[in-house]
């Protein structure tokens, strides 16, 4: 698929109706067997990441609140196993209401998990990195440019990311550094308007054939 196509699906996404999420299995975003001994998906796994019938995205931590933790070396990515701590400019995690939590190395491997939530539980919180000023945001509250231009992309991590603002201001004065016909304010989105559509444009070939 090009990045017209993607483009294309992202805004008729967001000027039509939204439904609900699709429920699709995502993969894990390192190709190998790179960090599965760590498991993406949960404590006793059985060396492939999983436990047996378990969603290979399960949140493995149970820290109850709706405030984010500390990111630490001990953590993984729940998508790809990559260490979050390595990409401070990009890790974000959430919170279930049940005390399930979910740690990534990017803004784009969360979007991979919210495609299909493995938890039947819902998230209180959620948090990422700001584009602008390099803190971390609440990400309910967050505006997220869809960036879909690979010639765009600088030391990020998994390739492309979407942009994180905690100001629609600066999301829209970002859209001003684009040419017109790459991004408009069709491509900036709340958090709820995450769903499978958006993770194939960041994580794309990380979905089970149809």
């Amino acid at each position: 698929m090009s990045g017209h196509d993607r483009r294309s699906i992202a805004r008729r996404r967001l000027l039509g109706a939204l439904g609900a999420s699709a429920c699709v299995a995502v993969a894990g975003c390192l190709d190998g067997d790179d960090g599965a001994d760590d498991g993406a998906g949960g404590n006793g796994d059985d060396g492939d990441g999983t436990d047996d019938g378990e969603h290979p995205n399960a949140p493995h931590l149970e820290e109850p609140g709706d405030e984010p933790l500390e990111f630490d070396r001990d953590q993984n990515c729940v998508v790809c196993s990559m260490t979050p701590t390595d990409y401070p400019d990009w890790h974000s995690q959430l919170a279930h209401e049940s005390g399930e939590r979910a740690i990534f190395c990017s803004s784009g491997c969360m979007t991979a998990y919210l495609a299909d939530v493995p938890v039947d539980s819902e998230i209180v919180g959620a948090w990422t990195v700001d584009y602008e000023t390099g803190e971390l945001i609440d990400a309910l509250e967050a505006h997220f440019v869809i960036v879909t231009d690979e010639d765009g992309v600088d030391d990020e991590v998994m390739g492309l990311n979407p942009r994180a603002f905690a100001e629609e201001d600066d999301a829209v004065a970002y859209l001003e550094e684009w040419d017109a016909e790459e991004l408009t304010e069709d491509d900036i989105i709340g958090f709820d308007e995450i769903d499978a559509d958006v993770a194939s444009i960041y994580r794309d070939g990380r979905f089970p054939e149809e």
